[in-house]
């Protein structure tokens, strides 16, 4: 903390340096001035928190200070220390807000406990400023929340208060419109991706404009992402005018084209939610292709929505190829049916894109591939929407070609990998089995896959059949034996699964060169 010691006698000044428990009040920095004038300047530039102050000083007195940090330091805490025992005095003191009144010579005892209480006093001001500067802080900030909550609820026929229409000026209106603004991903981009300072700075846009005509209120509606209702206290007329307006204003104020659609006209607050629906409607029935059209939609015709299940045949036979060039023309085809006279909506957009995700989920499990279902799918299509409120089909399809393909070569390894693992299964089969006689057909019918398939396959992994294979394993055990063990020859054959020794025999001079017995010789 600081202290300023105000008197034109430098005895007194320091008399209260020398006489105050500065350490015990925790002050650490202690200031002197010898009139008003000075003192000023030092509380302007060093904001002390406790003054001391003589009443009769040459340029500027202490009544006149006591005064000008009434009105422009009150944050501060003074102390009248003076030679005069003058009620006059003392109660400009007290009007102008001293904390207390000492008569020189000063008592070192009622100075300190003066200066204690004093500096108590500053400190639970001091909490109870920040407290109110927090206070005030936070409320600022849960202003547009709070408003963003309430006027959500309004628009979902959820009952408020009476006080919450009067709050927000909605009272007393002949009609009331919805007007409806769909945040696009191109706007938050524009505000570095933050998507609160982006409807932030669109709702004070809008706001000031509501405002200059006394046209109503603007909001975030919470129940939808990234929708701008207006709650327009006008005729639908009106409301157009203002939406236009408004359209016009964001455009020269962000360089962004917004598309505005605006519900119909209502007479009370429990249909508020009736024209939010029907402007909503028409912002999903628009025409999201075409550059040149109105922004400011007020009716449209319900448009039929077309499947992607029905090419789900089709689809299958894409993906049955593994190739890329098969959805080609799929795409293309789907692009035909789609749109109709260049006609493509934001329904159909956000119903294509669900079941292209489900499509997708489908087929990623059928093949045991890891997959997520995305939860927003009307981000990914906002994604595609550009500063003129237009959606860029090419990029569309591109991203899903590359989402495609990405899925075909992840298909091919796993089939790989799949495959791979089948083969190694089956070649541990026959070394757990390789003293009996195993057939093709048996393993084929263990593991579920066609005799061909696995002859192929396994010659691919090992470079030999599987009769050679189940062949070498035998004699590779018999060798063992023969090396390692007392048995006769006829023994071993048979329990490497031969019942003839002498057919063992020649097998095994085939292949090792000598015959066992020889074999045995030549270890030992």
């Amino acid at each position: 903390m600081r202290a300023l010691i105000v008197d034109d006698e430098k005895h007194v000044r320091e008399g209260i340096k020398l006489l105050a428990d500065w350490e015990g009040n925790e002050i650490t920095e202690i200031y002197e001035a010898s009139n008003g004038e000075d003192a000023i300047q030092i509380i302007r530039s060093l904001n002390p928190e406790i003054i001391f102050s003589d009443m009769k000083m040459p340029k500027l007195d202490g009544t006149q200070l006591l005064k000008w940090m009434d009105e422009h330091y009150c944050e501060g805490k003074t102390i009248v220390v003076t030679g005069y025992d003058d009620y006059h005095y003392m109660r400009k003191a007290m009007h102008y807000g001293s904390s207390d009144y000492l008569l020189k010579p000063i008592d070192p005892e009622m100075l300190n406990d003066t200066l204690i209480r004093v500096v108590n006093e500053w400190k639970a001001e001091e909490m109870e400023r920040i407290n109110k500067l927090s206070k005030n802080q936070l409320i600022n900030k849960m202003k547009p929340a709070y408003r963003d909550q309430k006027l959500t609820q309004i628009i979902n026929n959820v009952p408020v208060d009476k006080f919450v229409w009067e709050e927000f000026r909605l009272t007393k209106a002949a009609a009331y419109t919805i007007g409806l603004l769909q945040v696009s991903n191109i706007a938050v981009e524009q505000f570095g991706g933050d998507k609160d300072i982006t409807f932030f700075t669109l709702l004070n846009i809008i706001n000031e404009q509501l405002s200059k005509k006394s046209g109503g209120i603007a909001f975030r509606y919470i129940t939808s992402k990234g929708e701008i209702v207006l709650l327009l206290k006008k005729n639908k007329k009106e409301s157009l005018i203002i939406a236009k307006e408004i359209q016009i204003n964001i455009q020269q104020l962000l360089g962004l084209t917004c598309t505005i659609a605006i519900g119909i006209e209502v007479n009370s607050a429990v249909q508020l939610s009736l024209s939010y629906q029907h402007a909503k409607s028409m912002i999903m029935n628009r025409n999201v292709l075409r550059n040149n059209q109105e922004k400011i939609v007020i009716n449209n015709d319900e448009i039929e929505i077309k499947s992607l299940m029905d090419y789900g045949s089709s689809i299958k036979i894409a993906i049955q190829t593994g190739e890329m060039d098969a959805f080609h023309s799929l795409i293309g085809q789907i692009q035909t049916d789609f749109i109709q006279k260049k006609q493509l909506c934001l329904r159909q957009l956000f119903h294509l894109e669900n079941e292209y995700q489900m499509l997708s989920a489908r087929w990623y499990k059928e093949f045991n591939i890891p997959f997520s279902l995305p939860t927003d799918l009307e981000e990914r299509i906002q994604s595609f929407i550009d500063k003129e409120d237009v959606f860029q089909l090419e990029a569309y399809k591109d991203r899903k070609k590359r989402e495609i393909a990405l899925f075909l070569r992840r298909v091919k390894r796993q089939n790989t990998r799949t495959s791979k693992n089948i083969i190694q299964e089956i070649e541990k089969y026959i070394k757990a089995n390789f003293h009996r006689e195993i057939k093709l057909q048996e393993i084929s019918e263990r593991f579920y896959i066609s005799r061909e398939y696995i002859s192929r396959k396994f010659k691919q992994e090992y470079h030999i059949n599987i009769s050679e294979y189940l062949v070498s394993i035998r004699i590779q055990k018999a060798q063992e034996l023969l090396e390692n063990s007392n048995l006769k020859v006829y023994d071993i054959a048979n329990l490497i699964g031969y019942q003839d020794d002498k057919y063992f025999r020649k097998v095994f001079k085939k292949i090792v060169g000598i015959s066992p017995n020889e074999y045995r010789e030549k270890k030992k």
